[in-house]
């Protein structure tokens, strides 16, 4: 039996990066696969490639910071296969800056992103996990959440909050065996972090001598520990702030 199978899982930011690796873990593993982006030709793409290894996936469009579009899309996927077992939420963006360098745009858009989609479809998902008896979500922390990394406010603030929501949720919502828990990566080899990298100037090989197990992470490792988590091997975790980061200390 996979870890997965029949389990109808629902993940954002699936387009690319962590997300996407995690939506491919999640098909091998059997799941029933939501792959929810902004883009329609991304999740379509990751959906096909879930098909192709003979999983059940779609591909939705979703704005997390769209509250409708959250709202329709979780009501449209309860219709069609009853509930979702799986949540996962992991989209998310990093801007850059101190406070006295950021916009204040970019502030509230990586709250919009970052936090408040978490908070969205939480409040959407949570009454169908709750009437089945149970389910998992796991939201995408970060190691800067915990330990803050310079010049980067905006994204430590929001991934430190959706740390401190991880463990309230799962405190509050536990009894109804709802397992709440997040991972925290450190620096994982992504789009997000290539465009950080070409903005710096640095390359991958300058971070990965920052990391004592010799390089920085691979989606496919992030998405592993995902799936776990999701997993029935993972049924006494709940709350759990699981950083995945080879080591490193915060740059």
């Amino acid at each position: 039996m996979k870890r997965l199978e029949g389990k109808i899982c629902l993940i954002t930011g699936a387009g690319q990066g962590i997300g996407e690796a995690t939506a491919l873990k999640f098909a091998r593993e059997g799941a029933v696969v939501i792959a929810c982006d902004l883009k329609q030709e991304q999740v379509e793409a990751v959906a096909q490639a879930c098909r192709a290894g003979g999983a059940q996936a779609e591909g939705h469009v979703m704005d997390v910071t769209n509250r409708a579009q959250i709202d329709a899309v979780v009501a449209q996927v309860i219709a069609a296969h009853g509930r979702i077992d799986v949540l996962c939420n992991n989209a998310g963006i990093n801007r850059r800056g101190d406070l006295l360098s950021l916009s204040e745009e970019d502030w509230r858009l990586s709250f919009a992103v970052n936090l408040d989609s978490m908070f969205h479809l939480c409040r959407a998902a949570l009454p169908g996990m709750i009437a089945a008896g149970g389910g998992a979500i796991v939201n995408t922390a970060s190691q800067w959440g915990l330990h803050p990394a310079p010049g980067h406010i905006a994204y430590n603030v929001t991934k430190a909050a959706v740390a401190s929501f991880t463990q309230n949720l799962a405190r509050d919502y536990a009894q109804q065996k709802v397992r709440v828990n997040a991972v925290c990566p450190g620096e994982i080899h992504t789009p997000m972090l290539e465009a950080g990298v070409k903005r710096s100037g640095r390359t991958i090989a300058d971070l990965d001598r920052l990391v004592p197990f010799g390089r920085i992470g691979r989606p496919d490792e992030v998405a592993a520990l995902v799936a776990f988590l999701a997993s029935d091997e993972a049924a006494f975790m709940c709350g759990s702030l699981v950083e995945i980061t080879g080591a490193q200390a915060v740059a």
